[in-house]
């Protein structure tokens, strides 16, 4: 890390370029919004959030999603609301439909 920077790359989107092509460029104000948009390997995305400026974003949660696509990825299993790595996941299937709730508990993601 450089002193005084931060650990990870950073870009400027002078006249909002990458903006446009993910719709989070203001026109009127010349500048992007804040958006985050989590991208896959094959380059797809996969999630994207867009806030306005007065708030800011949850990086555990960032976190999180991050580690849940990977676990899906990897592992075919779909990860419930609030999940986190350990904690129980969804075997995807016909024989889940209408039944996550006899599968999973909210308390389990606790």
């Amino acid at each position: 890390m450089v002193p005084g920077g931060v650990p990870f790359p950073m870009l400027s989107d002078a006249g909002g370029r990458i903006g446009k092509v993910y719709g989070v460029y203001d026109e009127n104000a010349g500048v992007d919004i804040r958006g985050r948009f989590l991208i896959d390997p094959d380059g797809v995305v996969q999630a994207m959030e867009v806030l306005t400026p007065p708030v800011g974003r949850n990086v555990a949660e960032l976190i999180r999603q991050i580690q849940a696509f990977k676990h899906v990825r990897e592992t075919g299993e779909a990860t419930p609301s609030g999940w986190t790595p350990g904690k129980t996941t969804l075997k995807p299937g016909p024989d889940l439909a209408g039944k996550v709730w006899e599968v999973w508990k909210p308390e389990m993601a606790s």
